[in-house]
């Protein structure tokens, strides 16, 4: 054979190869009816059409009876002013091309995504968090307690008749003070799918705002659309405060107590429709079941003036004679969060029956000056750290002398929005020294100092052979 020949042979090898590694992904998924959006699981066997449309057998039906039986002379639809022959290319921009729901196997057992055997334990998940989280024991020891506790349940979901019920969490705590980084870090470590989502653009079905469905439309989407991986994920609902019930309004509460309605059934476990790829049902989205039943559920949020709310029902208890409080006793306690109560959250906005079904409520601490000092530098991916290895790309160490790293804590206080302002403060400072060093070839180490961040001198240079630069 000739040379030519060879090559022509390699290239339809590898042409049929593609081919084949195509079929396979697109047999992992199912087809969905471009007319009713419905997948192939519950509408049936689907008639391909040209450029990858599939249509179901009772939309092909119901066209066929259309054209048949209707009273519309089909040859005379060219003549007709304003109709329009539709071309099966441009048709096919308009289908959403992620949307495919993963086909489910048959015959074969559910499989738990993480083994009973391979559970890591309360005391090792914490010692990870720790890794990554300063400070907030109990909370740590909480969400370890409960995601094992979850896992156990999901594992051992069909052994025998007593059904373990489900721990769903509500986390409370002041804003910066790690809440969704507790949940990131809890997801990595255990590697399962992960859905971050806010409550603040939640309303009510047919009013616009996405449906109470799409938390778990995310989850979904994170699961690579695989409806029994998604099944057995983690929701993290952050701002869960912004659907109190509303105050003294006369108007319809569209995204506050109905809300909290239409969350139950999620919590609680049932089955549920869901759209795929997208935050509101609607025609073009095809639409897949999923049940929550081992979904566990984390709610975070704020909660602002719920510490006047502890407050007040703490002092009303007695307030006369020589046993009363006084009325400032509790204006400086830092734990004031921690005595929280269901009575609290109630007066708070939140409807009984929601609190019901987030069994396990803990607090999250308001940082101090020593938390953030720690947070700076202990933590793996602590901010200092990644800094130091910016620099550390342009051959340059970088320091933080203690005087500026309490000095950051100090000016991050001031603006109380957590370990948030942290990194405000560090990019702030750390802006003309990341533009200047790579300038300069002979610059070896930069010290941060105290003055530098109060605005009264500047950095220490040392250049590489040594010699050391002060810079006012």
């Amino acid at each position: 054979m000739s040379e030519q020949d060879n090559n022509r042979n390699d290239v339809e090898k590898v042409e049929n190869v593609q081919v084949e590694d195509t079929k396979k992904h697109e047999d992992e998924y199912e087809k969905v009816c471009f007319v009713c959006r419905r997948p192939e699981s519950v509408a049936g066997k689907m008639v391909d059409l040209p450029n990858g449309i599939s249509v179901c057998s009772d939309c092909m039906q119901k066209s066929f009876d259309a054209m048949t039986n209707g009273q519309i002379d089909l040859s005379q639809l060219m003549n007709m002013p304003g109709v329009q022959i539709v071309n099966m290319a441009d048709m096919e921009q308009s289908i959403p091309k992620k949307q495919k729901i993963k086909k489910k196997k048959e015959g074969e057992a559910r499989q738990p995504l993480i083994d009973i055997r391979n559970i890591p334990a309360p005391h090792k998940i914490k010692a990870r968090l720790d890794e990554y989280v300063v400070g907030q024991e109990y909370a740590k020891k909480a969400m370890s307690v409960a995601v094992y506790n979850h896992y156990k349940r999901v594992a051992t979901d069909t052994m025998d008749d007593i059904e373990i019920e489900k721990s769903n969490m509500l986390m409370i705590g002041p804003t910066g003070s790690g809440k969704t980084y507790l949940v990131k870090t809890l997801a990595r470590l255990l590697d399962v799918p992960l859905a971050i989502t806010d409550a603040t653009s939640l309303t009510e079905a047919g009013y616009i705002g996405d449906d109470i469905e799409s938390v778990v439309s995310k989850l979904l989407a994170a699961a690579d659309n695989d409806v029994e991986k998604a099944e057995q994920g983690i929701i993290f609902i952050d701002e869960i405060d912004k659907i109190a019930k509303k105050k003294n309004t006369n108007q319809r509460d569209v995204s506050g107590e109905s809300v909290q309605q239409g969350m139950l059934k999620l919590l609680e476990g049932s089955d549920v429709e869901v759209p795929v790829g997208a935050n509101s049902k609607n025609a073009m989205v095809p639409l897949t079941t999923v049940n929550t039943k081992n979904i566990l559920f984390i709610c975070g949020g704020a909660f602002p003036d719920l510490e006047g709310i502890i407050k007040e029902r703490l002092t009303k208890q007695s307030s006369i004679g020589f046993g009363a409080d006084l009325k400032d006793r509790f204006n400086h306690d830092k734990t004031i969060l921690e005595k929280v109560t269901t009575e609290d959250l109630r007066n708070f906005g939140m409807i009984p029956e929601f609190l019901g079904r987030l069994p396990i409520v803990f607090t999250l601490q308001g940082l101090t000056e020593e938390m953030m000092v720690k947070i700076l530098k202990e933590p793996k991916n602590a901010i200092l750290k990644q800094y130091q290895k910016l620099l550390a790309l342009d051959e340059v160490k970088l320091d933080f002398d203690e005087g500026a790293l309490l000095a950051i804590a100090r000016k991050a206080m001031k603006k109380d929005t957590g370990a948030r302002a942290l990194r405000a403060i560090i990019e702030e400072f750390m802006l003309d020294i990341m533009y200047e060093i790579p300038k300069d070839d002979s610059i070896g180490r930069v010290t941060i100092t105290k003055e530098y961040i109060e605005g009264t001198g500047g950095p220490i240079i040392m250049l590489r052979g040594q010699e050391v630069l002060r810079i006012e």
